[in-house]
C-alpha cells in the first residue's frame, strides 16, 4: 500500500508499540502481555490501532527477561498468525541485567528476525569488540534485517556517528531509537529531552521513546519534528489526561491520533519497512 505523507511531510510516521519490556509484569498492570498468546493479541490491537511494528520481549517460566531465540520465534509465530505481515516484528537483544555481550550476539545470529534492536553501549562498549560488532551488523544488514540502534544518551549518538564514520555501521540511513529520560532524577521523560539528540543526530531514520506521565507528549514532539514514536507499557501506562491506559492499544491509538491530528499520515507495516531499509 503506497502512503500519502501528508501535506509538507516527507514520509509518514513509523508508530511503534512496546508492551511488555524486560522488567515488569502483571503486578504492574494486569493487561501487560507475558505469554506469547498474549504478546500476540496485543500486537493484533495495537496494530488496529495504528501500530506498524512491535518490539517484544519473551519471558521465561517465572516470568524473568529470555534472550533464547526459539521463545522468540514461538512469539512470532503467535503474532503473525494473527497479523500475517502487516506488522514488523522487532526482537530485542537488550542485556537487562541478565546477559552478557557474548550470549546477544548469539542470539541475534541465532534468530535472523525481520527487525532487531542494538545498542552500541553494549554490543560495542571498547575498541577490542569492533571488528567482531562490525561482521555481525554487516551479516545483520545484507540479510536485510532492519536494524535499529538503542541510544541512551549523547554519549551513545557521538559513539555512533564515529563508528558510521568509520564504516562499522553499515547502510545508507541507519535507524536509531532515542531513549528520552532514563536518566532523569525522577524518572520522567519531558519533552525538551529530544533536543540534545537533535544537534547532531538528525541523519537518520530516528524514532523516540519515553519514561513516564509524558510519552505522549514525547512522542507527539518527535513527530512534529519529522521523527517516528515507540509507545507502551515497557515504558508508560499513562494517557495524556494522566489516566491509567486500559491497554497498550490505547496509547498506541493516542500517537496515531496525533500525528493525523497535525496532518502527518501514519505508516503501515510496508510503508515502514521501506523507510527503514536503506
Amino acid at each position: 500500500m503506497t502512503m500519502n505523507p501528508g501535506q509538507g511531510w516527507s514520509e509518514p510516521a513509523i508508530v511503534s508499540v512496546a508492551p511488555n519490556g524486560a522488567r515488569r509484569t502483571k503486578a504492574d498492570h494486569p493487561n501487560l502481555p507475558m505469554t506469547s498468546a498474549e504478546v500476540a493479541e496485543t500486537a493484533k490491537a495495537a496494530m488496529e490501532a495504528g501500530a506498524s511494528m512491535i518490539h517484544f520481549h519473551t519471558r521465561d517460566a517465572e516470568g524473568r527477561h529470555l534472550l533464547d531465540a526459539a521463545a522468540s520465534r514461538e512469539a512470532s509465530a503467535a503474532i503473525k498468525r494473527l497479523c500475517g505481515d502487516r506488522l514488523i516484528l522487532q526482537a530485542t537483544t537488550e542485556q537487562a541485567g541478565r546477559y552478557q555481550r557474548d550470549a546477544q550476539v548469539a542470539f541475534a545470529r541465532a534468530l535472523k528476525p525481520e527487525a532487531i534492536t542494538i545498542a552500541p553501549r553494549e554490543f560495542v562498549p571498547d575498541a577490542s569488540t569492533e571488528v567482531e560488532t562490525a561482521k555481525l551488523l554487516d551479516w545483520l544488514h545484507r540479510e536485510r534485517v532492519l536494524i535499529q540502534y538503542i541510544l541512551y544518551d549523547v554519549n551513545d549518538l557521538d559513539r555512533l556517528l564515529d563508528l558510521r564514520k568509520r564504516g562499522i555501521i553499515p547502510g545508507e540511513r541507519p535507524s536509531v531509537l532515542y531513549v528520552l529520560g532514563r536518566y532523569a532524577s525522577d524518572g520522567q521523560s519531558r519533552p525538551r529531552d529530544v533536543a540534545p539528540f537533535l544537534a547532531n543526530g538528525l541523519d537518520f531514520v530516528w524514532s523516540m521513546c519515553a519514561f513516564g506521565l509524558r510519552e505522549g507528549a514525547c512522542a507527539l514532539t518527535a513527530i512534529a519534528m519529522g521523527g517516528h514514536a515507540r509507545v507502551g507499557f515497557e515504558n508508560n501506562f499513562h494517557l495524556h489526561d494522566g489516566s491509567r491506559a486500559p491497554d497498550n492499544a490505547a496509547l498506541v491509538a493516542q500517537v496515531a491520533a496525533d500525528s493525523r491530528r497535525i496532518g502527518r499520515a501514519v505508516a503501515d507495516a510496508d510503508a515502514a519497512r521501506a523507510i527503514m531499509s536503506k
